[in-house]
């Protein structure tokens, strides 16, 4: 098990950054699976806003457009809108968050995810950045 986690994840400088998945310069995370994209913050994103206290999703169904603002993160230190990093129909929306906003926090790649969207133009999926590029813009 060590191995694996140990050749998926880099840990620098505090922030995990999983090579498997696509990263936006707002600090948003997308997986791909098939035609459905599951978007949230980064491990990087979650470190700098602190405690998470409360997590505004976008409604199922509303039809958003890469680099939309269309959630809202509050931690007890600020207020962060959340892009959507591409363009599609919101499918689906981690309800559990509004009960445990902090799982953001203790795990930002599994339980903290935001919303899935159906992906209406895969070629957005071309314009965000690999786990190496992100890592380089967070100086990891």
């Amino acid at each position: 098990l060590y191995c694996h986690l140990h050749l998926k994840y880099h840990r620098n400088m505090s922030s995990l950054v999983p090579d498997h998945l696509k990263y936006a310069k707002t600090h948003e995370w997308v997986k791909v699976e098939g035609d459905t994209a599951t978007v949230g913050i980064t491990d990087h994103a979650q470190a700098e806003l602190t405690e998470l206290v409360f997590v505004e999703l976008p409604a199922r169904s509303r039809n958003l457009k890469a680099g939309e603002a269309c959630a809202v993160v509050e931690s007890v230190k600020t207020a962060s809108d959340i892009y959507s990093p591409v363009t599609g129909e919101v499918i689906e929306v981690n309800e559990a968050l509004a009960d445990n906003p902090g799982s953001v926090n203790t795990d930002a790649y599994s339980d903290g995810w935001f919303f899935k969207i159906r992906l209406s133009d895969p070629g957005n999926l071309d314009e965000l950045m690999s786990a190496e590029e992100y890592k380089a813009l967070i100086g990891s």
